[in-house]
């Protein structure tokens, strides 16, 4: 239970006591910080959403409410701002709980029971198979493990997926493309054409073939070994890609494949419901908008009704050959997800936003509205060196590789870069600056704060000061300003789980940070606020206590971003 949780329940105590009518909503009621720190540590906003159907004012309600709030011990005064906010101030003696409880949760802090019982299933990354993971996969990559491991701190079984796209004409042209390099290992020169994949990562898959093979399928007709070639290429792929997210800390417990969904005929089990509920019907697509081409022709097609759900046309769930659309194998695919999971969350690049609603759409119609469906849509990451665009890589041919920005920066930089800005906020990525030490690059300034709060632990071993045990009295009002930030911990938790962002924790660490920087430039100039206060062990073993408990939540943080915190800085 959380600071703001438990004040929530002293609320509601104090509407018990009150003369209300019985059958009164309070779901509105909340318990969060005040917009302006000058006006206490906790707001509700009982009497404002309550007083109209309790037929009276917000102001008197307030003043009535904010009585009973002011009778508990923690609380050492309350105030009735506007025209009905309540705000309440904590004792010292209130906050030096919170910090002891903290230290009390240890590693556990911040956890929460918030989604507890729910299946979530994240499908994130979902690369095509046809290369190595390059940095236009990698926001997605990070911000739908982060998320993962965020929603699994509040509480929620969470399953993480991967979609292997194995059934579309891309793969043909995969296989296709490694058969040429098969030729080559062979000893024939070949020059690669347009429209086949270019990169040199796929010389080892034809090199491992021409091993297997010999000259076997040199000059036989595709036919022959299209389906091998492009299973292989396929199976080298996925290698590649898990190997690559590995670089990154992420490993998919499932992974889909598309090829296998559509063999075992998910996409007519699809096709069949929601035709039972009258969401699909076959009929004719209007022409295209504009000048129609000579050739076009009416069609007879499937339609899902999307214009039911907001879309400006109905859409087809499968090609006039009869293979099925993108949006089609879309239905089937998340029909079967939905089936092992209370809620969805598909991680989009931003170029697929105009497919959201009809997906949504589909889904609460096929799970009948059960299955709550979230689409995170994630902007691109323009690579800079110092500025300047980066060339692309040699070994792709056309894009840098995550490999080679893990390998030039770090695990930890690249991820939690990618989460300083929200997902569907533009990103620039510049070399240079994600690893400059200055206050302008967050991922430096919440490591640093790490590094010096380790540092001052060293310290203070070497001074025979220890924070077990010690007199938390000694914390004034001004050191348990910090301990007030680190009790947010819990509540920012929840709301970017309820939310589904996880930059929120980057953002709350970066705050975190700032302030325990600022404490420790104070004692730079006043060695009377200095953490360590020489001839003073019992202050400096409370203020020790205090910067431990900062440094925990710090991890914890970090742990969410699956970022590993930093010990020293060099």
């Amino acid at each position: 239970m959380t600071l703001y949780s438990r004040f929530a329940a002293h609320v509601d105590a104090a509407l018990d006591t009150l003369d209300l009518p019985a059958d009164l909503d309070r779901s509105n009621v909340a318990v969060e910080p005040p917009r302006d720190a000058g006006h206490g540590d906790l707001a509700t906003n009982a009497a404002m959403v309550l007083a109209k159907a309790a037929r009276t004012s917000p102001r008197a309600l307030a003043e009535r409410i904010a009585a009973e709030l002011g009778r508990l011990d923690a609380v050492a005064s309350v105030a009735v701002a506007g025209p009905g906010f309540i705000n309440m101030t904590l004792t010292d003696d209130a906050w030096r709980a919170e910090l002891a409880g903290i230290a009390q949760a240890g590693a556990d802090h911040g956890r929460s029971t918030a989604a507890a019982g729910q299946t979530i299933n994240i499908e994130y990354v979902s690369a095509n198979p046809t290369g190595p993971m390059h940095m236009g996969h990698c926001r997605g990559a990070v911000v739908g493990d982060a998320l993962a491991t965020l929603l699994e701190f509040a509480g929620a079984r969470v399953i993480r997926e991967y979609y292997v796209n194995d059934a579309g004409g891309q793969v043909d042209v995969l296989a296709r493309s490694v058969h040429l390099r098969y030729r080559e290992a062979l000893g024939e020169a070949v020059a690669i054409p347009e429209g086949l994949y270019p990169g040199d990562y796929l010389v080892p898959v034809g090199r491992a073939l021409a091993a297997e093979f010999a000259d076997r399928f040199a000059d036989s007709a595709e036919a022959e070994w299209l389906t091998l070639f492009r299973t292989r290429a396929v199976a080298a792929m996925m290698d590649m890609i898990r190997a690559d997210l590995a670089l990154l800390g992420i490993a998919h417990e499932v992974f889909a494949s598309e090829a296998e969904l559509q063999a075992a005929g998910k996409p007519e089990a699809a096709e069949a419901e929601l035709r039972a509920r009258d969401l699909v019907y076959d009929g004719v697509l209007e022409a295209p908008k504009g000048e129609t081409p000579e050739d076009w022709e009416p069609v007879v097609l499937p339609l899902f009704r999307s214009t039911r759900f907001g879309d400006d046309q109905d859409r087809p769930i499968r090609k006039s050959t009869g293979q099925w659309t993108y949006f089609g194998a879309d239905l089937a695919y998340h029909f079967q997800k939905a089936a092992g999971a209370d809620a969805l969350i598909d991680i989009w690049g931003a170029d697929h936003a105009g497919t959201v609603k009809r997906i949504v759409a589909a889904v609460a119609a096929l799970t009948d509205g059960r299955t709550r469906f979230d689409v995170k849509l994630i902007q691109m990451v323009r690579l800079l060196r110092g500025g300047e665009p980066v060339k692309m890589s040699k070994r792709s041919g056309n894009f840098v590789t995550l490999a080679e920005v893990v390998g030039e920066v770090g695990r930890d930089v690249v991820r939690f870069t990618m989460l300083t800005r929200r997902a569907d906020a533009q990103m620039d990525f510049d070399f240079a600056r994600v690893v400059e030490a200055s206050k302008d690059n967050p991922v430096f300034y919440v490591q640093y704060a790490h590094a010096r709060i380790a540092s001052l632990g060293r310290r203070a071993a070497v001074a025979g000061v220890a924070a077990a045990g010690a007199d938390l009295s000694r914390l004034d009002t001004r050191d348990l300003a910090l301990a007030k930030l680190a009790a947010q911990f819990p509540r920012v938790v929840e709301t970017a789980a309820a939310t589904r962002e996880p930059h929120r924790i980057a953002f709350y660490l970066y705050d975190l940070a700032a302030a325990l920087h600022a404490a420790w430039n104070v004692g730079n100039d006043d060695p009377a606020r200095r953490f360590l206060v020489e001839g003073d062990d019992g202050l400096s073993a409370a203020r020790l206590f205090l910067v431990e408990a900062i440094g925990q939540t710090i991890r914890n943080g970090l742990t969410v971003m699956g970022v590993e915190a930093a010990w020293e800085m060099h």
